[in-house]
C-alpha cells in the first residue's frame, strides 16, 4: 500500500522545493536586477534589492557597442551545427553498442566518459596548432568541430541509454521485413526514441551555448559567440558590472526561453524508460 503523506509533510516538502529553486535561479535573478542599475548602484554597500533608480541605459550602450545580432548567429549556428553534427555520428555508435555489443563495449563507453575528465588546457596548445596550420582559427566550422568532439561522449552515452530501453525484438522483426540497417536505423529506431533524441539534443545546445573555454581561446571577432560577447565587458580597468550583467542578461536569454518552453519534452526525455 501507498504511504499517506500528510499535509504536514506536504507543506515542509514545499517549502523546501521552493528554497532550493530560488536559491539556484537567484544568481539569474541578481544579475538581471543588476543590469537595471547605473554602475554605482551595481556596487553600492549595502547592495539595493529593489529600490533603486531602474535605467536601461547599459542596454542601450551595450547594443551600441557591439553587434548582438552576430553574437547571437554565431552561437545558434555552432551550439545547433554541432549537435546536429554529434547525433549524425552518435545514433549509428549508440545503436552499435545497444544492439550488437562485444565484450569491450562497456569498456569503449568508459575510455569515451573518461576524455570528459581531462582538463581542457592539456591539448588547447595542439588543437590550436592544428587550427592554426589548416585555417580554422575564427571560423565556425572550427568551433562545431571542436565542440562535437568535447559533447560526443556524452550524446553517445545518453542515446545508449535510451536505446537500451527499446526492445531488441522490434528491430528484429524490422530485418525480417527486409529492412536494411539503414532503413532499421532511420524508420525504426529513431521514431521510437525521439524523446530521448530531442532531450539529448536540448541539453547538448546549451552545453554548446555556455562553452567559454574554447570560444575564447579559438575566436577573435568574426565567428565570437555570446561568451565572447559577455567577456569584451571584463576590461584591464576592472569590471563594470551593471553592463557586464546587461550583456549576460541578454546572452542567456535566449537559451532561458528554450529550455522554459522545451521543459516538458526534457523532462519526458531524461525519465525515458525510468518507468515501466
Amino acid at each position: 500500500m501507498a504511504r499517506s503523506v500528510t499535509t504536514q509533510r506536504k507543506l515542509i516538502f514545499t517549502i523546501i522545493g521552493w528554497s532550493i529553486g530560488f536559491l539556484i535561479f537567484f544568481p539569474i535573478l541578481w544579475t538581471l536586477l543588476t543590469s537595471f542599475k547605473t554602475e554605482g548602484t551595481a556596487v553600492a554597500t549595502p547592495p539595493q534589492f529593489l529600490f533603486f533608480d531602474w535605467t536601461l541605459e547599459n542596454y542601450h550602450e551595450v547594443q551600441s557597442r557591439s553587434d548582438y545580432g552576430k553574437h547571437v548567429m554565431n552561437s545558434i549556428v555552432i551550439s545547433v551545427g554541432s549537435t546536429l553534427l554529434g547525433l549524425v555520428l552518435a545514433i549509428p555508435a549508440a545503436w552499435a553498442m545497444a544492439f550488437s555489443p562485444t565484450k569491450r563495449t562497456k569498456d569503449i563507453l568508459m575510455w569515451m566518459l573518461s576524455t570528459k575528465m581531462m582538463p581542457s588546457v592539456g591539448v588547447l596548445v595542439p588543437l590550436y596548432l592544428i587550427f592554426r596550420d589548416w585555417g580554422l582559427l575564427d571560423s565556425r566550422l572550427g568551433l562545431v568541430a571542436v565542440l562535437t568532439m568535447i559533447n560526443l561522449p556524452i550524446i553517445v552515452w545518453m542515446l545508449y541509454t535510451y536505446f537500451k530501453e527499446i526492445p531488441g525484438e522490434i528491430l528484429e522483426a524490422a530485418r525480417m521485413d527486409g529492412a536494411s540497417l539503414m532503413k532499421e536505423i532511420i524508420y525504426v529506431l529513431t521514431p521510437m526514441a525521439i524523446p530521448g533524441i530531442a532531450s539529448t539534443m536540448l541539453l547538448n545546445i546549451i552545453l554548446a551555448w555556455n562553452e567559454a573555454f574554447w570560444t575564447l581561446n579559438l575566436t577573435a571577432a568574426n565567428a565570437a559567440p555570446l561568451t565572447a560577447f559577455i567577456a569584451s565587458y571584463s576590461s584591464p580597468e576592472g569590471l563594470f558590472w551593471a553592463k557586464l550583467s546587461a550583456a549576460s542578461t541578454m546572452a542567456i536569454a535566449p537559451i532561458l526561453i528554450m529550455g522554459w518552453f522545451s521543459q516538458k519534452q526534457l523532462v519526458r526525455g531524461l525519465t525515458f524508460g525510468a518507468v515501466k
